[in-house]
């Protein structure tokens, strides 16, 4: 399946997207991440390498697939996989920009490589499906380490549970840490939102959803212009630099955040009407979610997070904090409550 990323940007050379529906000698296996598909070593420029994910879906071990939710560009299963429970997402070709669902896909994987406590985790991914799995509309498949069913989306606006001050800040630095950590490996996630962010029944908070992010390149904070991604992300969260075709930096990672962190306060929708006119007066207007009446911001604390926010989703990509000094500024708030 071509893809407008080169292939070799994502996969090692000894390493490419293929069927293998033969048995598996890379078992699953427990670390501190919880369990993983251990590939085995190989030996990259005279150094010993292991492989935290795999090119290969061994899909005689894969079973019990139950549809979970679905989205814009995939729909979402649960599994069984070599006896782990798994999610497997599956991306759909969209018949009016198959050149975004492709890249869709491929942006999926751009954290694959990583490994972090507030991070979903890949455990494999491929372009090539069998037929009593796949279909004709599905672009490829990824197995991802199975969080739940619940969502920050259904905990702000689905439930009737308190959402504390303790609650706010710990979900918070959760984000956080996850932001951070894909920002100093130069991956932008480009849409942070409740909906993306999944809740395990530890009540942590893991980061999710990478099909709109973006790998920028090496010593370089912003991208070009030219390498605006085609996969537009969520407009209430979208940063105005990338509203109006401007370059790619973690700073939009923080914008989407300051929304984000407003809804977890309020259990509130950020705007109210269409959405050209939302597009339009935040970039042109700084059109922002009113931090003025609500009761939340009253307290001592809130007025704190009002102040972050208005820190948060300014209009200028470099007056917004790093994530580093998100969690810094965090973590005192914690230590407060």
């Amino acid at each position: 399946m071509p893809s407008p990323i080169p292939v070799t940007r994502l996969l090692p050379k000894d390493l490419c997207p293929s069927l293998d529906t033969g048995t598996c000698s890379s078992p699953l296996t427990k670390h501190s991440y919880g369990s993983t598909l251990q590939v085995p070593a190989q030996r990259l420029r005279g150094k010993v390498a292991v492989r935290l994910w795999s090119s290969v879906i061994h899909w005689k071990h894969l079973c019990s697939v139950q549809p979970v939710g679905s989205g814009g560009f995939g729909s979402v299963y649960k599994a069984e996989y070599f006896g782990e429970t798994v999610a497997l997402k599956k991306v759909k070709k969209c018949t009016k920009n198959k050149l975004a669902s492709q890249q869709s896909f491929w942006a999926e994987l751009n954290a694959a490589h990583l490994r972090h406590k507030n991070i979903v985790r890949v455990i494999a991914a491929t372009t090539c499906v069998p037929a009593d799995f796949g279909d004709e509309g599905s672009i490829g498949t990824i197995l991802m380490e199975f969080v739940g069913r619940r969502n920050l989306q259904q905990i702000i606006y689905g439930g009737a549970e308190a959402l504390g001050e303790d609650r706010w800040v710990r979900y918070s630095s959760d984000i956080v840490h996850g932001l951070r950590f894909l920002h100093s490996h130069s991956v932008v996630h480009l849409d942070i939102k409740p909906a993306n962010v999944l809740v395990t029944s530890e009540d942590v908070c893991k980061i999710a959803d990478f099909g709109c992010s973006f790998k920028l390149d090496p010593g370089y904070e912003v991208s070009a212009i030219r390498h605006q991604p085609l996969v537009g992300g969520t407009y209430t969260h979208r940063a105005p630099e990338l509203l109006k075709g401007e370059g790619v930096s973690p700073k939009a990672d923080i914008f989407s955040f300051g929304i984000t962190l407003w809804q977890l306060l309020t259990r509130e929708p950020p705007y109210t009407g269409d959405r050209e006119h939302v597009l339009y007066a935040v970039v042109a207007y700084n059109l922002r979610p009113s931090v003025q009446d609500h009761p939340v911001f009253r307290s001592e604390s809130g007025r704190q997070f009002r102040g972050l926010l208005s820190q948060c989703w300014s209009g200028e990509p470099h007056c917004r904090p790093s994530a580093e000094e998100l969690l810094s500024y965090l973590e005192q708030l914690r230590s407060k409550i």
